[in-house]
């Protein structure tokens, strides 16, 4: 059982440390708030992931094949939901600006949250991980027990590097004009994401 928890360890670090529409919002905001306000989003981005990984254990295949209409409703409300926060991370107000209609309070645990649920790489990853560590055990519920934690491990640290990196990167950020061009390029990085979702 230890082999298949150090592989089920190596899956989820590598799944959550990647660049990912998630962890660009815990860079942005870990910039523009610090990490500690950033927590609440990497706690509910945690959170949602081990949501999805549950969900996936439990039969997401099975709901897949009766109604396969699902992936394309997920792919189309985690655009929008994508494409809403690329906007408030890109419109976020520098210090001295006024009047943005950005970010003005970091992500939450619910946008976290969501922004897991509505993420197709989450749901690849963790059907990925499932079919790999779970699917094929004959005690596939404590492997599905197992790999839940694990993930939540996973998550949680590799998010809050991101928000720590985003904080580290604030103090680059020290003029309202770099920031506007971090958060711009952020925005646009999040929404370019979007077209991964189509391909």
């Amino acid at each position: 059982m230890l082999t298949s928890a150090l592989s089920m360890l190596s899956f989820a670090l590598i799944g959550a440390i990647t660049p990912g529409p998630v962890n660009i919002i815990a860079t942005s905001s870990g910039a523009n708030f610090g990490w500690r306000k950033t927590l609440p989003h990497v706690s509910g981005a945690t959170l949602g992931y081990v949501l999805v990984v549950l969900v996936s254990g439990l039969g997401l295949n099975s709901l897949n094949q009766v109604l396969p209409q699902f992936t394309h409703i997920l792919q189309y409300a985690g655009a929008a939901f994508l494409l809403y926060m690329a906007f408030k991370i890109a419109t976020a107000a520098a210090e001295t600006d006024t009047g943005s209609t950005g970010l003005s309070s970091p992500p939450s645990l619910a946008q976290g949250a969501l922004a897991q649920l509505l993420n197709p790489k989450a749901w690849l990853v963790a059907m990925s991980g499932v079919a790999l560590f779970v699917a094929s055990q004959a005690e596939a519920n404590l492997y599905l027990s197992l790999f839940v934690g694990l993930s939540f491990v996973a998550c949680f640290v590799c998010v809050g590097c991101w928000a720590v990196c985003g904080q580290l990167i604030s103090r680059w950020l020290n003029t309202p004009k770099r920031l506007r061009f971090f958060n711009r390029t952020l925005g646009a990085m999040l929404a370019l994401t979007v077209t991964t979702l189509f391909i």
